[in-house]
């Protein structure tokens, strides 16, 4: 008996909107029943979307109320045209059956695509043992450049829900991420050397990070997203097995942490290299949250000695924090002992314990810059 597990929703490319030429993936060959591999007519469609000409809008139509199944599956190419191809997807279902350490969508080298509705997918594993196996995300998004995303719900993935990779101005909007606290690797959005991307007003709930920014990845803006349950919105981790990695200019302001394992966090590996740097979260609301307020440069668990070398974290400001910490330590600035934090700001921060009749208090380590109207009490000394 198969196991259904619902999992990402897949981005293909669907917006809704009124362009020519118009395709219909039933003239494709598509069923629609949930039963019948439906992936070669997908291809078939997408590769008429790609082809289709002109300056207008080329559009695949999708019918709502219907159940795709789709095998682990590549849509590649550039529009033939200079148009925005969109694929319309309005509350349909996606069925995803993946290969163990497959993607089960892949999208690679898309051009300005628009994708938007009110879909959702589904997983189909034969095992739960297929489930814990895979190390596929859901939908990986690869060089895919002026990429929009809005309005889709992902559930349960086998991993992240969405990976997105070597991307520059993607735009992503109005999207709902939910998976279990207790599931592993669950990440809701992975980012990786892409550029210019805007997140926002959306709710993420997994058991991972809710957002993570990693290596090569910079002019991130995060802004009105709701987290928890999670790991928080994380910079890194960064230098694992002493590599050269390097964030920079990652802004998250309005969003809340609720019930999340961690709020605000950069972590980074001992004996690696390169920055994570010119960091801001703003206007930020706590709801019963662990380590609200986190930089750990001593990110392993591995029993390593400390190592000269170290991700060189700087230019990270904090303000207007509030809200309540499950934990009594509500600030953790716990930086390499050869290192060190510098020029971290620090203004506006009220956290109080979530335990009636609890202190919080912090612990800052070797972090260098400015404190102030800042509860607890995070000293930190200028740089010498």
């Amino acid at each position: 008996m198969q196991k259904l597990l619902a999992a990402g929703l897949f981005m293909l490319c669907f917006a809704i909107g009124y362009s020519q030429p118009t395709f219909h993936v039933g003239d494709f060959g598509a069923i629609g029943d949930g039963h019948t591999d439906d992936s070669q007519a997908f291809l078939k469609a997408w590769k008429q979307l790609c082809e289709a000409g002109g300056t207008g809008r080329p559009t695949l139509e999708i019918p709502a109320s219907t159940t795709f199944l789709l095998k682990p599956t590549l849509f590649r190419g550039e529009a033939g045209g200079t148009g925005r191809p969109t694929l319309e997807i309005p509350a349909s279902t996606f069925l995803l059956k993946p290969t163990l350490f497959q993607h089960p969508i892949l999208l690679a080298n898309g051009m300005a695509l628009q994708i938007a509705g009110y879909a959702s997918v589904m997983l189909m594993v034969s095992s739960l043992k297929d489930l814990e196996q895979s190390m596929a995300e859901a939908v990986h998004f690869h060089n895919c450049n002026n990429l929009q995303i809005t309005g889709i719900s992902l559930v349960n993935s086998p991993k992240s829900h969405i990976s997105i990779n070597q991307c520059t101005g993607v735009s992503i909007s109005r999207i709902q991420i939910n998976s279990p606290c207790d599931s592993p690797n669950t990440d809701g959005i992975d980012i990786s050397s892409s550029t210019n991307l805007d997140i926002q007003h959306s709710i993420i709930k997994t058991g991972d990070d809710c957002i993570a920014v990693n290596t090569g990845s910079s002019f991130i803006n995060i802004t009105g997203v709701a987290c928890g349950p999670g790991h928080g919105i994380s910079v890194g981790s960064l230098g694992e097995d002493g590599a050269d990695d390097r964030v920079e200019e990652v802004h998250v302001r309005d969003c809340n942490f609720s019930r999340t394992q961690n709020g605000a966090r950069i972590k980074t590996f001992r004996g690696g290299s390169g920055y994570a740097r010119k960091i801001s979260f703003e206007q930020i609301t706590l709801i019963d949250s662990k380590n609200p307020i986190i930089i750990d440069q001593h990110y392993t668990n591995d029993g390593k000695r400390e190592s000269s070398s170290a991700v060189k974290v700087s230019d990270v400001t904090y303000s207007g924090v509030q809200g309540t910490s499950a934990e009594e330590q509500a600030i953790t600035l716990n930086c390499s002992d050869e290192i060190g934090c510098f020029n971290i700001k620090m203004k506006k921060i009220k956290i109080s314990s979530s335990v009636p009749g609890k202190k919080t208090h912090a612990y800052c380590n070797n972090a260098h810059g400015t404190s102030t109207l800042t509860t607890p009490k995070c000293p930190l000394p200028t740089q010498t």
